[in-house]
């Protein structure tokens, strides 16, 4: 039982990678699209995948380095700002996941639990 203790930490690690590395990826080619959705500047757009990304990579690599958890730290620093920004201008106004009429993506309560994990790890680094 020892091991699977040292072990769990992947599967925050894993759940948090897998979420935002499919939405950093799929952002790329039409980052366009996303900016004008979104009321963004191009660049600022273009930093949202870049961060959704890199930071799954560092969250991932960072389970693997003995870098007393930086990796981990850094990775999941890159996310929450996002996570935050998502919360506020697009899921803010109504706890359900599920999509109403007033909000189409839905409301806060899977993003909080992301941001929550992504604080946890931020906190807790190599030692998640």
């Amino acid at each position: 039982m020892e091991m699977v203790k040292k072990q769990a930490h992947w599967f925050l690690r894993l759940a948090i990678a897998a979420v935002f590395l499919f939405h950093g990826l799929t952002k790329f080619p039409t980052i366009s699209i996303f900016a004008s959705m979104m009321k963004l500047p191009w660049l600022i757009a273009l930093a949202v995948p870049v961060c959704e990304t890199m930071g799954s990579v560092l969250i991932l690599i960072g389970g693997c380095v003995n870098d007393r958890g930086w990796t981990t730290r850094v990775g999941s620093l890159l996310i929450i700002p996002v996570m935050a920004a998502a919360i506020y201008m697009i899921h803010w106004g109504q706890w359900s996941f599920l999509p109403s009429s007033s909000h189409p993506m839905g409301g806060i309560e899977f993003q909080t639990v992301l941001l929550a994990v992504l604080f946890y790890l931020l906190i807790k680094g190599k030692d998640a």
